[in-house]
């Protein structure tokens, strides 16, 4: 009796122990996460992408604005927090942080965005469904934007976020181009199915594109920016540099992300100092967080796994997800003043969650990822949120 008990015990010791192999193994983990997420957005996927199968190409030669030094062919946009000086009407703006001025050109900035959702929403129901259909009408518009003499975008944001009156353009603009980065993405998902010709092209676009950005003082205005925005620069540069095989840019990413992004942005306990000084900290931390996991999802290899990397003071991304997620689950714990604008409008299915639970087996931050927003409509919120399809990253 007493040896049949033993064994008893001993088996039931063996099937624990299996059991949280399964559940600590990344590969279950990664599987279970997916499964979750097509579970959780199917209906969404195929419903956009027959939307995105009905959609005409746009790009920038569709509309232009006067006030723009550039061409036909060059994006547009200006600065969201400047406005009319009301004691000098006629003369440069002045500014107003955190509170966009409605007057502004948005429409260049509108057309990447429905690019960036129709080439998502296609490269999302092909890796769901392996329908040819999707990728065939992807090629009308990855031809439009990037290859196509007459409705093609130059390879540069020498023209992007404009003050009048004080710059005709700012490295400051090239976040705007975060939108493109799940067109680079939704091709990588699509590559093999799509045309030899298109995808050499838009490669070749994202190649010039690169080298501009790398090589411009605008660029490198942007990548020494000590916020948000030298975050989404190096999750620019790591996304089309992915696409582009360029594993130089690649290592740079990394190596930027190690010591200069996490070290000098992050403070101690995981929050973003920069940040919180705003006057719209909770979405900015959510965006740089967001921002900063997709660099982790983007250039983590088994050799070099950004997601478990630390520095010597203790920062890492996993602290920083735990700091925020808190304030994600219950908003109402957030201890500092909301912010000036869309407070309302946040949090959202932010990608840092279900990146997050990949990572690190993080039940709690999946249900959580599943329970908020998957489609949000308003302008701001989507604009601030370029990773919105997270099958094609996963």
């Amino acid at each position: 009796m007493k040896q049949y008990l033993l064994m008893a015990f001993l088996l039931m010791i063996m099937a624990s122990a299996q059991i949280n192999a399964m559940a600590n193994n990344p590969e279950d983990i990664a599987e279970g996460v997916q499964k979750e997420v097509v579970k959780t957005l199917k209906a969404s996927i195929l419903k956009n992408a027959a939307w995105a199968m009905q959609q005409q190409p746009v790009t920038v030669t569709a509309q232009s604005s006067s006030r723009s030094a550039g061409g036909k062919h060059d994006f547009y946009s200006e600065g969201d927090y400047w406005w009319p000086d009301s004691q000098n009407p006629d003369g440069p703006y002045i500014q107003k942080d955190g509170m966009t001025n409605p007057e502004n050109f948005v429409a260049h900035r509108l057309a990447m965005i429905r690019f960036s959702k129709i080439i998502g929403s296609l490269a999302s129901a092909y890796k769901l469904t392996g329908d040819q259909k999707y990728v065939n009408q992807a090629m009308l518009h990855l031809q439009a934007w990037f290859v196509n003499e007459g409705t093609m975008m130059n390879p540069n944001l020498q023209y992007a976020q404009a003050i009048k009156g004080r710059f005709t353009g700012r490295g400051i603009g090239i976040i705007d181009t975060i939108q493109l980065m799940e067109v680079a993405q939704g091709l990588i998902v699509m590559q093999k199915a799509i045309d030899s010709g298109v995808l050499s092209e838009t490669k070749k676009w994202f190649a010039q594109y690169l080298n501009w950005l790398m090589s411009h003082q605008y660029g490198k205005d942007e990548m020494n920016a000590q916020n948000n925005h030298g975050t989404c620069f190096t999750m620019q540069v790591a996304s089309f540099a992915k696409l582009c095989n360029d594993d130089k840019l690649l290592d740079f990413c990394r190596d930027r992300y190690k010591n200069v992004l996490l070290p000098n942005q992050m403070a101690v306990d995981g929050s973003f100092p920069r940040e919180l000084a705003r006057t719209k900290p909770y979405g900015y931390s959510i965006f740089n967080l967001d921002a900063m996991t997709t660099l982790c999802q983007i250039l983590s290899t088994k050799t070099d796994n950004l997601w478990n990397y630390k520095t010597s003071d203790g920062k890492s991304i996993q602290k920083g997800i735990a700091y925020l997620y808190s304030f994600v689950a219950d908003k109402s714990k957030w201890p500092l003043k909301p912010d000036v604008m869309y407070w309302d409008n946040w949090p959202v299915a932010q990608p840092f969650l279900v990146f997050g639970a990949n990572a690190y087996g993080q039940t709690d931050w999946l249900n959580t990822w599943v329970k908020l927003d998957h489609e949000p409509t308003v302008e701001e919120v989507i604009r601030n949120l370029p990773v919105r399809n997270p099958l094609i990253w996963l």
